[in-house]
Formats: C-alpha cells, sequence, structure tokens
C-alpha cells in the first residue's frame, strides 16, 4: 500500500498508462479512466458489463474560468457554464464538437455526454496532475447504488479495477452524482443526487398527517411531507437487487431520524409487484396506493398554486393503469388529488411482456402486427406472432416509450437494448442531425371510444417510418414532429369543450429534449402555457413527490 503523495503520483501514472482506477469522492467511488483512450474504456465496459450506456466525463480545471478543456470538446451555452461551475457540481449533458478527439466509445449511438469538473479535494489534485479528461463512472456493480466502503469496494471491484485511491474520510450513506439537462430554457434534472439533494418543498397546509411515499421500483428515490414540507431523497436506484433494498431502507431511517418524523401512513405505488410496494405493506402502517400516472402528473402539478386545472401528458414506458393495462401514453385532467384520464395513445400487445423493454424489435413487430402487417424483413416468429394474437403474456400497452423503441426498430438503429432508454436515445440523436425541422408532421387522428375516452391512433406512423424513399434522420424527425403535433391537437380538442389553465409534460418519455421542446414551443404558438418539472426529475425519479400530493389531496 502507498500513501500520502507518493500515492497521488501513483493513481496518475496508473491512469496514464490506460489502466481503471476507483477512486473516492464524497458520495461514493468513481471508476475512472482516460478519456481519449478507445482501449481503456472498452475494457472498462467489458468488466463492468456495461456495452453501451453512456460513460460520464470529469474535466480538470484549466484556463481562466476552469472550462478550457471542456470548451475544446463540448459545446457550452451560458446556462451550461454556470451549471459546471456552480458549488453543486453536477454532470451536464453537453453537445459533443464535431472535431472532439474525445473516445468515441464514450457515448456510443448519442453526440450528448455528460461533464462535470473536481468537487472534492481529491479530484483536484489528482485532475490538475494528470491535466486530461478521465471518465468518470459510477463505482458499483452494475444496477446498484454506488459503493462507499474501502474494504467493500476492493472485495466487489477487484473484477473491474485492479487499482484503488482511496481516503479516510468514511461516507455515511451513498449519494451519485446528480444528472441535469438544459431544455425549455432550464435545467431539468435527470437524476438527483450529491449537491442537489435532498430536494425540500415548501407546500403550506398540505399534509394532514405526516407521510412517507417510497416511490416506484425504477430509478428509486423515498419522500417524506409533514407540516409545510416535502423532503425527497437522492436517487437510490432500481430496486431489484438486495444491496438496492438495503440503502432503500437506510435512506428511510435516516430521513426519519434526521428530520423527526415517524410517518402515520406509508404511500406506493399501485402497483403490488414493485420491491417499495412490496415493503411498503409489511410496516403495519396505513397503506394508501397511488396509481404510477397519477404520481406523475400531481410531481408536476404541486410544483404550482394548487388551485390550476391541468392537461397533463404523463409519457413514459410502462405503469400499472386503472383499467389493468399497462398505461405510459396517457393525457390526465383535473389537479392533485382528482385526475382523470381525458385521452389515451391507441392501446397495443406487446408480445413477451416485460422482455421488450430491452428488445425494441418486439415493440416494432407489435405496431406492425397491430396496424395489419408483418414486420419487414420478419425472421420466423410465428409461434410469437401466435401467442401475440391469443394474448398470450402479451399484455396490454398505451406506451409511448415503447412507442419510441418500436420506431428506433423500424428505421434500423437497434434491434436490441442493453440500458433502459438507448432506443430512444438513438431516435432522438439521428432526428437532431435533421437541420430542417418542418419535416410534414402526420396528422394522428383523435376519435372517441366506447367509454369516451379520446384515443389517439399511432398506426399512420408506420408507413412513414417504413418509407425508405426518405432519408433515417428526416423520417425520425417526422416521428417526432408528429407526436408533438398530436399534444397540440388533443389540447386544442379538450380545450374547446373543457378548458384548462396549463399544459404540463411528464414521464420519462419527456428526458428527450427535442421532443420537449417542440411541443412546448408549438403548444405556446397555439396559446397554451406549458410546463416541464424543474424540482424534481419527470421519469420515475419523481413520482415520491406526486405520491405525497396524491395521498394528501386524495386521502387526507
Amino acid at each position: 500500500m502507498i500513501e500520502g503523495d507518493p500515492a497521488l503520483a501513483a493513481a496518475v501514472t496508473i491512469l496514464r498508462q490506460g489502466e481503471i482506477l476507483a477512486i473516492k469522492g464524497i458520495g461514493g467511488y468513481h471508476l475512472m479512466c482516460d478519456a481519449y483512450s478507445e482501449a481503456a474504456i472498452m475494457r472498462l465496459r467489458a468488466n463492468k458489463f456495461r456495452p453501451h450506456k453512456p460513460l460520464a466525463l470529469m474535466f480538470p480545471w484549466r484556463g481562466a474560468d476552469g472550462l478550457e478543456q471542456v470548451r475544446q470538446e463540448l459545446k457550452i451555452d451560458s446556462a451550461g457554464h454556470a451549471l459546471l461551475r456552480g458549488p453543486a457540481r453536477p454532470i451536464v449533458l453537453l453537445r459533443r464538437r464535431r472535431n472532439s478527439t474525445l473516445a468515441q466509445s464514450i457515448a456510443p449511438g448519442i453526440r450528448e455526454i455528460g461533464a462535470m469538473l473536481p468537487y472534492s479535494p481529491l479530484h483536484h489534485l489528482l485532475l490538475n496532475e494528470l491535466d486530461n479528461a478521465v471518465v468518470a463512472t459510477s463505482g458499483n456493480v452494475s444496477g446498484e447504488p454506488v459503493l462507499t466502503d474501502n474494504a467493500e469496494v476492493e472485495a466487489r471491484l477487484t473484477p473491474v479495477a485492479r487499482f484503488f485511491l482511496h481516503h479516510n474520510r468514511p461516507i455515511a450513506r451513498p449519494a451519485d452524482d446528480p444528472v441535469v439537462r438544459i431544455m425549455a430554457g432550464k435545467t431539468r434534472l435527470i437524476r438527483v443526487g450529491r449537491g442537489v439533494s435532498p430536494v425540500e418543498l415548501d407546500l403550506p397546509c398540505l399534509f394532514s398527517r405526516p407521510l412517507l411515499a417510497v416511490g416506484g421500483h425504477m430509478k428509486n428515490s423515498i419522500a417524506l411531507g409533514w407540516d409545510g414540507r416535502a423532503v425527497i431523497s437522492p436517487h437510490i436506484g432500481d430496486l431489484d437487487a438486495p444491496r438496492s433494498v438495503a440503502v432503500f431502507e437506510q435512506a428511510i431511517s435516516d430521513f426519519q431520524r434526521l428530520y423527526k418524523v415517524a410517518p402515520r401512513a406509508i404511500v406506493c405505488d399501485a402497483h403490488r409487484g414493485y420491491a417499495s410496494s412490496r415493503w411498503a405493506a409489511r410496516q403495519g402502517l396505513p397503506l394508501i396506493r397511488v396509481w404510477h400516472h397519477h404520481a406523475h402528473a400531481s410531481a408536476l402539478a404541486i410544483e404550482h398554486p394548487q388551485d390550476l386545472t391541468w392537461l397533463m401528458f404523463t409519457w413514459d414506458g410502462v405503469g400499472l393503469g386503472e383499467d389493468g393495462t399497462l398505461w405510459g401514453g396517457e393525457t390526465m385532467l383535473g389537479r392533485p388529488g382528482a385526475w382523470r384520464r381525458i385521452a389515451s395513445m391507441h392501446p397495443f400487445r406487446l408480445p413477451g411482456g416485460e422482455r421488450a423493454a430491452r428488445a425494441p424489435w418486439r415493440s416494432a413487430a407489435a405496431l406492425c402486427w397491430e396496424y395489419g402487417m408483418d414486420l419487414p424483413d420478419e425472421p420466423d416468429l410465428a409461434l410469437l406472432k401466435n401467442a401475440w394474437e391469443k394474448g398470450l403474456n402479451a399484455p396490454v400497452t398505451t406506451a409511448v416509450g415503447r412507442l419510441f423503441d418500436g420506431a428506433a426498430s423500424l428505421l434500423e438503429l437497434i434491434g436490441q437494448a442493453s440500458y433502459e432508454g438507448q432506443a430512444g436515445m438513438y431516435l432522438e440523436n439521428i432526428a437532431d442531425e435533421e437541420t430542417e425541422r418542418n419535416t410534414g408532421a402526420i396528422d394522428l387522428p383523435i376519435s372517441r371510444g366506447s367509454s369516451g375516452l379520446l384515443v389517439v391512433d399511432w398506426k399512420p406512423l408506420i408507413p412513414a417510418l417504413l418509407n425508405k424513399g426518405v432519408s433515417v434522420p428526416q423520417r425520425a424527425m417526422q416521428f417526432h414532429q408528429s407526436l408533438a403535433r398530436s399534444i397540440v391537437a388533443q389540447a386544442q380538442h379538450i380545450h374547446a369543450s373543457t378548458p384548462f389553465d396549463r399544459v404540463g409534460l411528464t414521464g420519462g418519455v419527456f428526458q428527450n429534449k427535442l421532443l420537449a421542446e417542440l411541443a412546448v414551443s408549438q403548444l405556446a404558438a397555439a396559446g397554451f402555457n406549458a410546463y416541464l418539472p424543474e424540482k424534481t426529475p419527470c421519469n420515475d425519479g419523481g413520482i415520491a413527490l406526486g405520491q405525497l400530493a396524491e395521498a394528501a389531496l386524495a386521502h387526507g
């Protein structure tokens, strides 16, 4: 073991030699390697079983404003400049310059890269001496919270990294780096973490009793509500692994002790299979179950005055709906505690159920079959199609997230995904290469179903996506334009008979900068005030706040 200055010098040499280093920060460990070395990055990806998911970078503080090297590689506007240099030191998503010399394997398939500056003394010392950008991805086993303990890191990350740079300050609880993206002129949280959490909101007169909200299953965070306050935890992560559940339980215990609040009821997602919902049901307290998309809607609405009526678009992957199907393309009317589903995307069946989330070709097949045709160049899918036709392991969904998956596959951008949202990110990236945004958006018909629900038909998108006489970037842009136009068309159609005050855009699909900005600008042109979340992520990382609002206003 080497200590003191020699240890720092050795770490610099290790990184220059193309090795992988695990280094302790403030909220946990990073795995670092040279950001210009394809070989080092590919070895990190192979060792961590992370073949494609984008990797964040840490740049040295260089130049008068500290951003000299960042500016050489990435495009920075004034908002990005302020975020990078701000005290929170988040990861900021920035566009790669066309002449960038950074390794292509940092973010395969997309042009945005997450960048941050050093935020701990050890980071500053290391990066100043190295004078070079490094990959700085979470030091964890994929899918788990970031590791914090010196001995545990060496025991669990030895298959990934051969070298470790520790310090002797204990980390009481894990906290990943926060991630932000600038959309529609404002900073939007993608992940809440170190430096920006806990997120605290003043909500006067909302809570008649202390409540604990335990969030969802993916991108989990928890929240406490009492008196006139709501406090949301840092990002915990997906609750698939035992360590993730242990950190989830630690966060709940820490919050109650820190704020001296004992909840008198627990709020959870209506999906009984979520690990958070199962945990809540075992606690012996009154249990309030909240519909997934009601929570999404309320998380955005509660940031604003409560006497407003909202038209809220809640678009995401999938979440359990009130009718037992998998929602994800819903339009809600109302306010927290009183939402009514007023419109939805046309439903279709997902072959293979949950497997479709990592297999965009399944969504593509489902869209084609629903349209009335086979998947082009379809392999032998007779058995799968037969099961789909009979509804065997083919749940009904309205999810716009799965529409994005299917569109990306039909454009031959991806067949199998290695991480959540990969297909949608590829689709957004290729569309953004189309500089002409007026690509002839398709009007998606709106009809009224037997139950009175307005239904938006996505089927006209299928022949357009398959039209090889049009370039892939143009078809991808047309897809985005058509969905943005459908949002405006719904707003106009609904407002004519049922006026509302504001339009909200929330759910994981609206992490898509291109779609969000197209929708906001087109809604504004049509005379509507449109809003995206600012206090919490629009993805499932924000639904704990929405659960609190729903429970307080609908259940007292």
